[in-house]
């Protein structure tokens, strides 16, 4: 025991050593650059920064009235957005009017004896995990952070890692909508069904969504479990050691890049024990200065890619912790954010695939990522039970989520390059009999798109019939929304 531990620590000493090489190299680079420059008012851009869009007007509301009203009072495109982590202009339209939804952040109503909650769109995860977790209350489906607008993750169906949930969808009992008419209408299952189950997982172009009715479950402790395999063997791992065992709430397991031979699966389960961080939510004033460069680090060099792997995890992962649930779901999205992102940048893939065809998927990609020297610094596994009623839903039987995270260069050579691979993955998930995720860079084909939404056109029948002029649009609904003369009489005009 003494060895490993005295193992791990001149690991992580060596660890901290390159980063402060690394650091001094970056201070010297980012002296001898320019300031970038101040951005234009009405510019609406993502995470990535890589898709900037000039829209006519932004708007930032603070009731359904004002929303309904703008919605009324304006005769041409209407975009919607959130925290603005969609990363292939899901957010924005040229000359759009521009709802931005953060202010937009309010509770309206708790019930804590039913555990639901009432919200305003545009509140964020951390700012409703503020609000229940005095009534120890959590949230029962979100993303791993907590920076996104519930109306943003309804938008685009998110799922997070809990174990014997899937899409957020399977937690919202109600929506409140404002049509393009400026109409507010209600949504549910039960009540215009074809609404909810369009603008859940419909990327704005139904409608508004303002207020959100969600369940919620118990804040409780959790203990995390880590173990490593190879990657072939994670599977039969999975269906006996986690999805069998009621204890699991969070879980995901990382394949390590370059090889992809290798994962750490690791697991929070319910536990009594006593907590070994007092907080019960992520320091929202938190600096994180480490995490960045570690990302550049691995990006940069494969010897660092095999210290993680193989020193610096192992450490970090042979401590025990017990969180709160609530911890568990509150952490910033900041801790990603790289140190700048002029030349290269950071983004996102996912891949849902059928739970049996994991191997013949993960082998497909390997191979596409090998042979496209694709800069990946980590692939996440969770896993999602079925949607079966949303239209454009993204898993239609219980699937394995394959989360990429990568870095590119900015510049024209390096997004061709990432349309070549992409095209190839969504080709290699498809034909496992899976799909492909929307909110990141748009490089499907319309066949492919079809091919992995297959209801799709139910979904623009209903569009058709709410948004007959087809005034709520961003990039992705230009990209796919089948353009006919139902809307082609509405052009863009500034109000």
């Amino acid at each position: 025991m003494k060895a490993i531990i005295k193992t791990s620590i001149i690991g992580v000493f060596l660890f901290l050593f390159f980063i402060g090489l690394y650091v001094f190299g970056l201070v010297l680079d980012t002296a001898q650059k320019p300031p970038r420059s101040l951005p234009q008012t009405n510019i609406v851009n993502d995470i990535t920064g890589l898709n900037p869009i000039s829209v006519a007007k932004i708007i930032v509301p603070n009731s359904t009235d004002e929303i309904a009203k703008a919605v009324r009072s304006h005769n041409g495109k209407i975009s919607i957005g959130g925290g603005r982590y969609s990363q292939g202009g899901q957010i924005a339209f040229e000359d759009s009017l521009h709802l931005d939804m953060r202010q937009f952040n309010e509770v309206l109503t708790l019930n804590e004896k039913l555990q639901t909650i009432r919200v305003q769109s545009g509140i964020t995860w951390r700012e409703l995990q503020e609000y229940i977790d005095p009534y120890d209350l959590s949230v029962k489906i979100m993303q791993s952070y907590s920076n996104f607008t519930v109306g943003g993750s309804l938008s685009v169906n998110v799922h997070g890692r809990y174990i014997g949930e899937g899409p957020i969808i399977r937690s919202v009992s109600s929506i409140t909508l404002v049509l393009a008419n400026g109409e507010v209408i209600t949504a549910s299952p039960d009540q215009n069904p074809e609404l909810y189950f369009s603008a859940i997982g419909g990327y704005g172009g139904i409608g508004v969504i303002a207020e959100v009715t969600l369940e919620l479950e118990k804040n409780t402790k959790v203990r995390r479990q880590s173990v490593t395999m190879e990657l072939n063997n994670y599977p039969a791992y999975f269906a006996k050691q986690v999805l069998k065992d009621e204890r699991v709430i969070f879980h995901n397991a990382d394949i390590y890049p370059p090889n992809y031979e290798k994962m750490r699966a690791v697991s929070w389960t319910l536990t009594d024990q006593p907590v070994t961080e007092s907080k019960r939510l992520v320091d929202k004033n938190q600096d994180y200065l480490i995490e960045p460069v570690l990302a550049e680090l691995v990006a940069h060099h494969e010897s660092a890619k095999w210290l993680r792997q193989y020193i610096l995890e192992p450490a970090l992962y042979s401590f025990d912790m017990v969180h709160w649930r609530n911890y568990e779901a509150s952490y910033d999205v900041n801790q990603l954010e790289p140190i700048n992102r002029d030349t290269y940048t950071y983004a996102l893939r996912e891949y849902f695939v059928p739970i049996d065809k994991f191997g013949t998927f993960t082998e497909s990609m390997v191979d596409i990522f090998q042979k496209h020297n694709v800069n990946v610094l980590n692939v996440s596994v969770r896993h999602a039970l079925p949607d079966t009623g949303s239209y454009l839903a993204w898993a239609e039987q219980e699937v394995f989520a394959f989360v990429v995270y990568y870095r590119q260069q900015t510049n024209i050579e390096g997004r061709n390059r990432v349309n070549r691979w992409s095209k190839e993955m969504i080709d290699a998930a498809i034909s496992s009999g899976g799909t492909y995720y929307l909110p990141y860079q748009l490089h499907a084909t319309s066949q492919q798109f079809h091919q992995a939404y297959p209801r799709a056109n139910e979904y623009f029948a209903v569009k058709k019939v709410v948004d007959p002029h087809n005034r709520f649009s961003n990039k992705l609904l230009e990209r796919h929304f089948p353009v006919t003369s139902m809307n082609k009489g509405a052009e863009t005009t500034h109000d």
